[in-house]
């Protein structure tokens, strides 16, 4: 077993192209963190965005594209959270009913990362934190905190049953890459005034 694993590794190291992004996806730290409800919308919304993301440049996390077996849950989310510039919150009807997500969501908000709601299939008033004993007082106060703060923020909408899948994942797209862009330039121009004229 072992040296099959050492034989399909040298395979793919030998193949510099292959090699490059799988070192890539090992060191980089993700740029964009897509918060969302698998049973919602990880087989819609979230795996289009990550393969739009990743064809364009991006390293964006997505649970089960960016973590792999051994991973430690919480240590993985978290340091992709803390590492990540923007943040996508995919908000659906079952959202609120999540830990992770909400974990997730209050993470990103309280490490003062810009997040960017998608509401599918509900609107921002539906959103109701749902009263989990299994949660701690602190955890609840976190959570509704996060989901007030994101309720009003705009964001953009799609319905599935109207709407055009990659129509919403290209908007989601131009609207993260704009951003990104945006923080860029900010970081450009803070570094430009900090210089110390000589």
């Amino acid at each position: 077993m072992q040296r099959h694993v050492a034989m399909s590794l040298r395979r793919v190291l030998s193949q510099p192209k292959r090699a490059q992004e799988m070192v890539r996806r090992v060191v980089e730290p993700c740029d964009v963190f897509l918060n969302h409800r698998s049973m919602d919308t990880k087989k819609t919304v979230a795996t289009l965005m990550y393969d739009h993301l990743k064809r364009h440049g991006f390293n964006p996390f997505l649970d089960n594209k960016s973590m792999k077996p051994g991973d430690k849950l919480f240590d993985k989310i978290n340091r992709a959270v803390m590492e990540c510039q923007i943040g996508v919150a995919l908000l659906s009807p079952r959202y609120t009913e999540s830990y992770f997500c909400l974990h997730e969501l209050a993470l990103l908000l309280g490490c003062n990362k810009k997040v960017i709601p998608i509401f599918c299939d509900v609107k921002p008033s539906q959103l109701r934190l749902v009263n989990n004993p299994k949660w701690s007082q602190d955890e609840l106060r976190r959570f509704r905190w996060a989901l007030e703060e994101v309720k009003y923020t705009v964001g953009l909408t799609f319905n599935s049953s109207k709407g055009n899948l990659s129509e919403i994942v290209n908007s989601a797209s131009d609207i993260i890459i704009g951003s990104m862009i945006e923080m860029k330039d900010e970081e450009r121009g803070q570094r430009k005034n900090l210089a110390i004229p000589l």
